[in-house]
């Protein structure tokens, strides 16, 4: 039992340790003259990475700021599905979504969210742009309706004679044949009846059909170029000619790859007419206002939580404290690793399962003052005291846990209505819970029994 503590006790410094690397923030080092001679301090821990048993661990990992803290512009669409089948309407939302999140790619907006949501029959698309400068033009971006073009696209060969550095900026010609996203009736993946390698199936309407059989006709050897926006999407060669108006799309695809671009095929095969359902714009200094006023209410409220356990539990309430540093400093180095973006209700969720947190240790505290007062030893009480313990603790954060479950909706449950800041809300929440059952139970138990040894011998 001794070495498995000692064990569990070193596991647990350690992946604090590691997790504090991650979580502080990166600082550098001072420089300080004392009697003519210059010394470098360490004011904190050091930017950059550290190399741990020939692992390399980003230090300086930066916290992922949602729209509500560090300002942008969040767009609500709603798509219009009357004249889409039934059976094509999530493909055409799904088509919209890669074409918009294209699109503020291009744009340069940093680290865009684009996702759908469906409620009952309306059918929508999230659009959230930080740092976003000019929302008309974003505005703009964003609504537009996508435009699927088939060109032929020829390289120009320079003469033996030109310079390198003017051949290099020849663009190849580009031809229009006609054939565009109206005329693509659907794009799905398939796969290869002998090789089993994944391709993109093409399936024309009649007028595309007969267009797309002559252009194959007369420039089969010759390239036919894919242009989402005015941008080429594949540039596939024509191999022969297709007068059936299907056609299969070859290549080094992976499944994953495949399905993205049959997606944004169907964009402009499906082209999907989006009305502004609700614009929001956040200023960048309002953002940060509201971060300053809930690190602060954070903090006061952690505080009081210390000094409530300390005065009503004496050491019990030191080894809760410490377990609840060890929560903190786990959550933040998450946070960092996972990417997880902090929003204003993320951090409401941060602070409720800090509150979960020590809810356990309470819990497991009271047992065992019960089992003292029986008059039962400290040892075979905190036993006693974690496991009688155990069963309100599970219930509880299995509760907590199924209700964090419902705010992400992972399924997408059309009768869930999850919003971005509803998800990071519960995204948090069920971080936190989780953690809190590690610490409260695995870390508190730990301590304590270090102590309780430590006083008997």
């Amino acid at each position: 039992m001794k070495n498995r503590v000692l064990r569990l006790f070193f596991l647990i410094v350690l992946a604090t340790s590691l997790s504090l690397l991650i979580a502080a923030p990166p600082l550098a080092f001072k420089d300080v003259s004392v009697a003519g001679r210059t010394f470098s301090i360490p004011v904190g821990l050091p930017k950059g990475s550290i190399t741990l048993l020939g692992k390399t661990i980003t230090t300086d990992l930066p916290f992922k700021q949602g729209l509500d803290i560090q300002g942008g512009m969040q767009v609500v669409l709603e798509a219009d599905m009357s004249s889409v089948a039934q059976e094509d309407k999530v493909t055409a939302l799904d088509s919209a979504r890669a074409v918009i999140l294209r699109r503020v790619d291009l744009y340069g907006i940093s680290e865009p969210i684009v996702q759908t949501s469906q409620v009952g029959d309306s059918y929508r698309i999230i659009v959230e742009l930080p740092g976003v400068e000019d929302p008309g033009e974003a505005l703009q971006l964003v609504g537009q309706t996508a435009q699927l073009q088939f060109m032929l696209v020829s390289s120009l060969t320079p003469p033996a004679d030109m310079p390198a550095s003017i051949a290099a900026q020849l663009q190849p010609q580009v031809e229009d044949v006609g054939l565009g996203g109206s005329e693509l009736q659907r794009a799905s993946l398939s796969f290869n009846q002998q090789t089993r390698e994944p391709e993109i199936a093409l399936q024309f309407n009649s007028s595309g059909a007969e267009t797309f059989g002559k252009v194959t006709t007369e420039h089969t050897g010759e390239t036919l170029g894919i242009f989402l926006d005015g941008a080429p999407l594949m540039l596939p060669t024509i191999q022969s000619p297709i007068l059936t108006g299907q056609a299969v799309i070859t290549g080094q695809f992976t499944v994953e790859e495949a399905k993205q671009l049959a997606i944004q095929l169907n964009a402009g095969a499906l082209p999907v007419p989006i009305s502004v359902l609700e614009q929001r714009t956040i200023g960048a200094s309002l953002g940060q206002q509201a971060i300053r006023q809930s690190v602060i209410a954070g903090l006061i409220g952690l505080a009081f939580v210390l000094v409530f356990m300390v005065l009503l539990y004496g050491w019990q309430g030191v080894i809760a404290d410490m377990a609840l540093v060890v929560y903190a400093v786990l959550t933040l180095a998450i946070y960092k690793l996972a990417g997880i973006t902090l929003s204003l209700p993320g951090i409401a969720g941060l602070l409720l399962s800090i509150g979960m947190a020590v809810d356990a240790n309470i819990l497991i505290f009271e047992r065992m003052k019960e089992e003292w007062r029986k008059g039962k030893p400290h040892a075979i009480a905190m036993e006693l005291g974690f496991g009688r313990a155990w069963d309100s603790i599970k219930d509880a954060n299995a509760a907590t846990i199924l209700t964090a479950l419902i705010l992400i909706n992972p399924l997408n449950f059309s009768f869930l209505n999850s919003s971005g800041l509803v998800r990071g809300f519960g995204v948090t929440l069920l971080i936190g819970v989780v953690l809190g059952l590690f610490t409260g139970v695995l870390v508190t138990r730990t301590f304590v029994r270090l102590f309780l040894k430590a006083k008997h011998d």
